[in-house]
């Protein structure tokens, strides 16, 4: 055996700890759909509105979509390790809250400051899975986060039922604790914390422009797929995020390389070209995992559960194809996996486009055919990404990828909501907004075979 080889195989600490960051991953996917199906309960067992209980939901995820990038520049600048450590013990701590909270104001705040435990938990996974993996086979850490994602997001409403039918919703909120204290007590043994040369300085100015750019775009789409987007509220919402981001953008020229997200990030072709990719694909995945369960429940009658187990053909085809990306990374190279993958998704949802309102079956081909690329693309495109940056910038470029992912999403399903309104039928409106994503997905495959280099472990320097 080569002594390269030899120094590629990971010993039993390093799969210890990578069991346990998988875990960590997992519970915190699996919060973003596990509460799905709960929702019922909770607004029985508290005594509130359906509206307001639906924010248990969105409060997790808005406050995680918005603190995502935050939460990887953190832990690049003051350690992985403890960034992490302290992101587990508040989500932890706040799911204990959460299953005892004993009304809906309080369950509320603890969903939204689990939140912010999560979003120092994703980001900081992604660095330490990266430096415990050899740079060789840097494939398989894409492979497995979004694997693990994937499965937590697949299981969630699956996981979430069977809590809420036996010993109630409240379990679903207590499972986490002793998850995220397992994590903490592997990760503080057995990870040496990252480090950083020099003096620290966190762009205060940074972050407040950016979160309030996310948080109003991100809230006014929210309200404007379950109301309307005509609403002045709504536009003015949207209008104000959106002239945000040119004063982040200059935020971040005037604070050099102690800025939120330093230029010699984005600098990089290969990273910059993944994000345009992430952003056009994640609204296309974004469209199919919104619209096609409330096609089952408004055309065919399917109850919410049923609908959303309609996606789990796609789900799990996600979340198995996945693992399976890493090895598939390194043996015909980035560009060719993520262009399969795009490809895929693409020709995924223009069939679904063209069978839509045919019943349930004929979906499942194309609904397969989206999880193949789903899997195929997000774990290729995010270590593409990653590895395209710094190491010590790894957990930031995770970030970043992940909020392209959410604010793609967001704006895809903007436009999607716009175009199924403005159709004559729901079924018509949906096959018109699923051409276009199937049209924005071309664009994000070319983008993406154009900027993306071929090789299976693309170089990290230090500088």
């Amino acid at each position: 055996m080569t002594e390269a080889s030899t120094s590629d195989r990971l010993d039993r600490s390093a799969i210890v700890t990578l069991v346990a960051l998988s875990l960590g991953i997992l519970v915190v996917a699996n919060d973003f759909t596990a509460l799905t199906v709960a929702v019922p309960s909770i607004e029985h067992d508290l005594d509130t509105t359906l509206n307001r209980a639906q924010w248990v939901i969105n409060g997790y995820t808005v406050v995680f979509g918005v603190l995502i990038v935050t939460g990887g520049r953190l832990a690049d600048l003051f350690g992985r390790r403890r960034v992490f450590v302290i992101g587990a013990l508040v989500f932890g701590a706040f799911s204990l809250l959460g299953g005892l909270a004993p009304n809906i104001g309080l369950l509320i705040a603890a969903r939204a400051l689990m939140g912010i435990g999560g979003a120092m938990m994703w980001p900081s996974v992604l660095g330490m899975v990266y430096d415990i993996i050899p740079k060789a086979r840097s494939g398989l850490a894409g492979g497995l986060i979004i694997g693990v994602a994937g499965l937590g997001n697949s299981i969630g409403p699956l996981l979430g039922g069977i809590l809420t039918d036996t010993l109630g919703w409240r379990w679903i909120f207590f499972v986490n604790v002793p998850v995220a204290l397992l994590a903490v007590l592997v990760v503080m043994r057995n990870v040496p914390e990252s480090t950083r040369g020099g003096g620290v300085r966190v762009d205060y100015a940074g972050i407040a422009s950016l979160s309030a750019a996310v948080v109003l775009v991100l809230v006014a789409l929210d309200i404007g797929s379950a109301n309307t987007f005509s609403s002045p509220w709504v536009l003015g919402m949207i209008a104000v995020g959106v002239l945000l981001l040119p004063v982040f953008v200059l935020i971040q020229r005037g604070q050099g390389d102690d800025a939120l997200v330093p230029r010699r990030v984005v600098a990089s072709r290969q990273f910059s070209g993944a994000l345009i990719s992430i952003l056009l694909l994640g609204s296309v995945f974004f469209g199919v995992l919104v619209y096609v369960p409330q096609y089952l429940e408004k055309e065919l009658g399917w109850s919410a559960f049923a609908a959303g187990a309609g996606l789990l053909p796609m789900m799990l085809v996600f979340a198995t194809v996945s693992f399976a990306a890493g090895p598939l990374y390194h043996r015909i190279g980035s560009r060719l996996v993520v262009g399969i993958g795009a490809a895929c998704l693409t020709g995924g949802v223009l069939v679904i486009a063209l069978v839509i309102g045919t019943g349930y079956l004929p979906l499942v081909p194309g609904l397969v055919l989206c999880g193949i690329g789903v899997g195929l693309y997000f774990s290729a495109v995010t270590t593409a990404a990653v590895t395209a940056v710094r190491p010590e910038d790894s957990s930031l470029a995770g970030g970043i990828v992940y909020m392209g992912n959410v604010a793609g999403g967001s704006l895809g399903l903007g436009v999607n909501t716009a175009i199924v309104l403005a159709a004559a039928a729901f079924t018509v409106g949906i096959r018109n907004a699923f051409l276009v994503d199937a049209a924005l997905g071309v664009v994000g495959t070319i983008v993406a075979v154009s900027l993306i280099r071929s090789e299976g472990s693309t170089t990290r320097t230090p500088s």
